[in-house]
């Protein structure tokens, strides 16, 4: 990977392909590995024809980590994802994210909109607004010194994940405790640009795409059937749809 910096921090990225650019955003406790090249979209975008560019959040991945709740908050990521596309001189770029990169993506498309060609909400529908219930016990399972201790089942959940992923679980819980800012329904009808929500029909933590697109004036809700938060990130159907939602809208 290569590295760009802002804001104090040293962030690492990918830029693949050629065509219309599209910038990746990945979710809590992942990278750019385990959420987009792992799953095969920066395959699938790149031979579709998108110049695919995607970064390790701070505190992730290869990226510099910081335990400060105060560096997480989504605005601040919202920056490091416009500080990308500076540094590789890109004026305009469709937008994906996943989980918490859903909502980096909507808080970038209203601070910079004119850099937002589109946008695609994976992962996270309904609590964008509505929130998506109590993290603390995800937070004390991230602290946690033996896992086997941890009951609180999604506490488990997320603590499997940063392990697997090799993740610092000290920066994971301090991006926990101030990325999950909601947004409020106003906000979410200044969203102007064309917008997919798509989340699993078993993804318990994202809540519904239709309700959030309804707020938006140019929005569409997709449901990845059968597929809970976690699977749905590499979903055939998933895939298709995104696919089929960039070729409708082009730069």
């Amino acid at each position: 990977m290569d590295f760009f910096s802002h804001d104090g921090f040293r962030l690492a990225y990918i830029d693949e392909g050629e065509g219309d650019p599209v910038l990746l955003l990945h979710g809590f406790a992942s990278s750019v590995r385990v959420n987009w090249i792992n799953p095969g979209w920066v395959k699938t975008l790149r031979e579709a024809g998108y110049r695919v560019v995607a970064f390790d959040h701070r505190g992730h991945g290869n990226s510099d980590k910081s335990y400060e709740p105060a560096d997480y908050t989504p605005s601040q990521m919202a920056g490091d994802a416009v500080a990308c596309l500076d540094h590789l001189g890109i004026g305009r770029a469709h937008v994906f994210g996943y989980s918490m990169g859903a909502r980096v993506a909507a808080f970038m498309a209203l601070a910079d909109p004119a850099r937002v060609a589109s946008l695609i909400f994976g992962g996270l529908g309904i609590g964008m607004v509505e929130g998506v219930g109590d993290w603390d016990p995800i937070a004390d399972a991230l602290a946690a010194a033996d896992p086997a201790a941890i009951t609180h089942p999604r506490g488990k959940m997320f603590r499997a994940f940063a392990d697997q992923t090799k993740s610092d679980r000290r920066a994971l819980a301090a991006c926990i405790a101030t990325s999950r800012q909601e947004l409020t329904p106003a906000q979410m009808a200044r969203i102007t640009q064309p917008t997919l929500v798509a989340v699993g029909t078993k993804d318990e933590i994202g809540g519904p795409a239709a309700p959030l697109a309804a707020m938006m004036p140019d929005a569409e809700g997709f449901e990845i059937p059968g597929r809970d938060h976690m699977l749905s990130v590499g979903d055939r159907t998933f895939k298709a749809k995104v696919l089929e939602f960039l070729a409708a809208h082009p730069l």
